[in-house]
């Protein structure tokens, strides 16, 4: 094997390709295209990219594909880390259990199946059966399940199936008790659930127009509407509930309150952290709408109620969040009870069981569980073992049971039955280990930003750390959405520290870590920010000898794909790797594709002047310069992504390519019959951080023997 400590130059030859030198990279057109926005003038000459199914494109794609698989497959160590991810990867393992309809569902995995399967039981600890296997759907297990819901009498369930990992969902309808499924087929629906009537008749859902043959993949998603499909009838016979022809790029999430009467829509409308709340009531004669919050200025979700009582999660007026109870009948704020007031912590979660709240809070980034009666006063706190995310079962207000599951960076999720009465946690599922977790262990800390602001950053490594710059370390990234990155288990990541990197979580501004203020502190024209988070957290590793700048790799996607294009630009001396998945690359064109327009509340829009320039100040495609002497860099994107058109990630690899001044490689590697990585099977999974890891661990110079 030869030695990764030549890797730098080695590389070059090991694929027959000269990749030092720029004409060594399939050649890219560049075209006369400008666009003009705000009155300026922007070019944008890999246009043709985005056509990719044309011929050129096509072209372009499978030299790079070629170039990319030689220079992989050449990597040392490449096939020591397939093995060890599969040993890692390969484990018993349960999932997600709950209870709904008086049955009790789980999802288990006997260790490499592509997908989980899902399994059901009479009871509790009962006889476990199989109900649904996705990997007989496909054999290359790229056939996912993406969405369930059991009926209310639990006869039934509703569940999609979603291809190639695409956004795009068909539902069909299960009968439990004999594993059959029935006519029943519903396309053309992406990010819904399947909400059942309290007659478990037929279920609530939302569906976009069909789209054209030519652009499922690409076109953007307009005129959604929320139907009601009837059990045993064709779909061309669904009811339509309701639409919004004025604002067609909102989205509906209906939830039915447990005592029937009142079907309650969250709207979406292009801002993740603030949503409508409108809701109708079935059984009367002509139901309308009501638009109980109708102005975009917090975040609300419905919880239960109490006749017409509502219990909502809110950040209005408390970024944190607190919990309110509304009497629709009576709906002006004035008449508004807090039940629980915000806290410092960030509200993560809240249920609504048994006249109980359950309250899961971010402490910096960490879980925290406190339990109140229903006016809000003190009664539990949930202990917790250490640094670690929480996540409960879905429940019934009438329910008296739940479950859920605690991980950590280096273990995967221990599973608790929970009592609502005694408030008594016992294991229900432990977790089976293929490592020793003894020896590797977690610490948070906490660093300064460019403006003085605190963030909070986990490191895990093995026990007896040295602390000379030396270690190999992955920044991990992603800062926005109100997405917050708290500890989670992954195998690909264990591997990671287990060949000796540490690996870095920042919890940049942006996400939902400390509340709506930290969501806002990373959007739009503070977007900024972000990145400034995201650097100094590389500077702190560095000024305090975790690492240094040729050990230090970073590693982001989706709006983690972005912050690592970004950053490169602006601080490509600081690093020593690159790793930019799935990333948002244009943003000028963003919100012309798929749900981009979804995405302007976080990024802002070209169409107005002040978020234009900034959108164009950090735009990873429009701020690649040619000279610029760019760190080893490996760009990913799936043929079959809906969400992150791959576009994005074609025009950048080209733009980057060109740019690139010194020897070090800057590759686009394309996963075939996979999305945005929702439903990717094991098997797509260990190949792709087998070859990402064997990436780092070249350009880092480490030894894999």
């Amino acid at each position: 094997m030869a030695s990764p400590l030549l890797c730098g130059v080695l590389l070059i030859s090991l694929c027959g390709v000269l990749l030092a030198q720029r004409a060594a990279y399939p050649p890219a057109r560049k075209s006369d295209h400008v666009d003009t926005y705000q009155g300026a003038k922007v070019a944008d000459p890999y246009r043709w990219l985005e056509e990719t199914e044309s011929k050129e494109s096509e072209a372009w794609i499978a030299a790079q594909d070629k170039l990319t698989s030689q220079y992989l497959a050449a990597l040392p160590g490449r096939e020591r880390l397939r093995k060890d991810l599969t040993s890692l990867y390969n484990r018993k393992r349960y999932a997600g259990p709950f209870r709904a309809g008086g049955r009790y569902f789980i999802f288990h995995n006997d260790g490499l199946q592509n997908q989980n399967v899902l399994l059901t039981m009479d009871s509790r600890n009962g006889a476990e059966r199989l109900l649904l296997d996705p990997n007989t759907l496909r054999a290359d297990g790229t056939a996912a399940l993406s969405g369930f819901s059991v009926s209310h009498d639990g006869k039934y369930l509703a569940y999609s199936i979603s291809q190639a990992g695409s956004d795009w969902q068909d539902w069909k309808v299960r009968d439990i008790a004999t594993g059959k499924d029935l006519t029943d087929l519903v396309q053309w629906t992406k990010f819904t659930g399947a909400e059942w009537t309290a007659d478990s008749k037929g279920f609530y859902y939302m569906r976009y127009p069909a789209p054209n043959a030519n652009a499922t993949l690409k076109a953007a998603n307009n005129g959604a509407k929320l139907y009601l499909h009837h059990i045993g009838q064709p779909q061309s016979t669904d009811t339509l509930v309701y639409e919004d022809p004025a604002h067609p790029d909102r989205l509906f999430s209906p939830v039915l309150s447990e005592d029937g009467h009142y079907l309650v829509m969250s709207v979406q409308d292009q801002d993740f952290g603030r949503n409508l709340l409108f809701y109708l009531e079935p059984g009367s004669a002509k139901p309308r709408a009501v638009e109980l919050i109708s102005k975009l200025t917090a975040a609300y979700e419905f919880l239960g109620n109490t006749g017409s009582v509502f219990y909502l999660r809110t950040t209005e007026n408390a970024s944190s969040g607190k919990v309110v109870a509304v009497d629709v009948l009576k709906p002006a704020p004035a008449n508004w009870k807090i039940i629980i007031a915000e806290q410092k912590e960030a509200i993560e979660t809240v249920q609504y069981v048994d006249g109980k709240f359950i309250v899961s809070y971010l402490k910096d980034a960490h879980a925290q569980t406190k339990i109140y009666d229903a006016d809000g006063k003190l009664i539990d706190e949930l202990p917790l073992p250490g640094l670690g995310t929480i996540a409960w079962s879905g429940a019934r207000q009438t329910d008296k049971e739940l479950f859920y599951t605690f991980n950590t960076f280096t273990s995967p999720g221990t599973i608790y039955h929970f009592d609502v009465d005694t408030r008594r946690s016992t294991v229900y599922r432990e977790p089976v280990l293929t490592f020793d977790a003894s020896k590797l262990e977690t610490k948070q800390v906490f660093y300064t930003s460019k403006d003085g602001t605190r963030v909070p950053l986990f490191l895990t490594y093995k026990k007896g750390l040295k602390l000379d710059g030396s270690t190999p370390t992955l920044l991990y990234g992603y800062g926005g959405f109100n997405v917050a990155l708290t500890p989670s288990f992954s195998p690909a990541f264990v591997e990671w520290v287990q060949l000796g990197g540490i690996y870095a979580v920042a919890n940049l501004r942006g996400g939902s870590e400390y509340g709506e203020a930290w969501h806002q502190a990373g959007m739009k024209l503070k977007k900024q920010n972000v990145f400034d988070d995201f650097i100094a957290a590389g500077e702190y590793l560095i000024a305090n000898k975790y690492t240094s700048t040729p050990k230090l790799a970073i590693f982001g996607g989706s709006n983690g794909g972005l912050l690592i294009g970004a950053v490169l630009n602006q601080r490509p001396d600081l690093f020593g790797a690159a790793i930019a998945a799935v990333g948002v690359m244009d943003m000028l064109r963003f919100d012309q594709f798929t749900i981009g327009k979804q995405w302007t509340g976080d990024y802002g829009s070209p169409s107005d002047a002040a978020e234009f320039k900034v959108l164009r100040s950090y735009s990873p495609l429009h701020n690649v310069k040619v000279g610029t002497k760019f760190p080893p860099t490996l760009i990913t994107t799936s043929d079959h992504d809906d969400r992150v058109f791959p576009g994005h990630s074609f025009k950048y690899a080209a733009a980057m390519q060109a740019a690139q001044e010194g020897p070090a490689p800057v590759l686009i590697r394309i996963e075939r019959r996979a999305g945005h990585g929702a439903g990717r099977p094991i098997s797509k999974t260990i190949e792709e951080y087998s070859d990402m890891w064997a990436f780092l661990a070249a350009a880092l110079r480490m030894d894999l023997r």
